[in-house]
């Protein structure tokens, strides 16, 4: 998907088939920010490799570090402050690249940090043997040009309303508030339901 050259090219590949935040909607991070720049890249790379994707690039919209092409250049304030990580799975080819992506918060720094804590998650819940419809992976690889875009499920912190690493106790609250009104015997759908019931039991440990 990325070359080296295409990821120290200040030019961000977006993936078609996700949506973009508009920038008026983008907010600050309520999470950890506790890495630096630097380490919320390379966290991303960490966590996608432990989850164990393979060939991990980093796209931006920054100009990259030629001896270190996953880490945009720190001084650099680009407009568009999205993240995307690319990656394969073993045994696949460049026909089957994935990609997470994320462009909700205001800089890079928490966008990145977003993922990295994203991956971290979704790998800690396949270790718990949670099944769900479609794994994750699979929710997140790009459609071939003939195919129609595949839509990713929600990220879980998005669906409770928290931050990607708000504790257990935080997670637990936002669902039985959430279950009030999404719960089928209050009105919800049983779709909306057992959303809120996978986002909640991938939060928590």
């Amino acid at each position: 998907m990325l070359t080296k050259d295409q990821r120290v090219d200040p030019t961000i590949h977006w993936p078609d088939a996700y949506d973009r935040t508009p920038a008026e909607d983008r907010e600050f991070y309520p999470g950890d920010l506790e890495p630096t720049r630097k380490e919320s890249f390379q966290s991303i790379v960490d966590e996608i490799e432990n989850w164990g994707g393979l060939e991990v690039r980093i796209s931006t919209a920054s100009q990259h570090y030629v001896d270190r092409p996953n880490v945009p250049h720190q001084h650099d304030k680009p407009d568009d402050v999205g993240v995307v990580a690319y990656y394969l799975q073993e045994g696949e080819t460049a026909e089957d690249w994935h990609a997470i992506a994320c462009d909700r918060w205001v800089s890079q720094r928490e966008n990145a940090r977003a993922i990295a804590l994203w991956a971290r998650r979704m790998r800690l819940a396949e270790r718990c043997g949670v099944t769900t419809a479609q794994s994750t992976h699979a929710a997140s690889a790009l459609p071939s040009g003939d195919e129609e875009a595949i839509v990713t499920e929600r990220p879980p912190h998005e669906v409770l309303g928290v931050a990607p690493d708000a504790p257990d106790a935080v997670v637990k609250g936002a669902y039985r508030e959430l279950l009030k009104e999404r719960h089928p015997d209050q009105g919800g759908s049983q779709a909306a339901f057992e959303e809120l019931q996978r986002a909640k039991e991938s939060m928590t440990e």
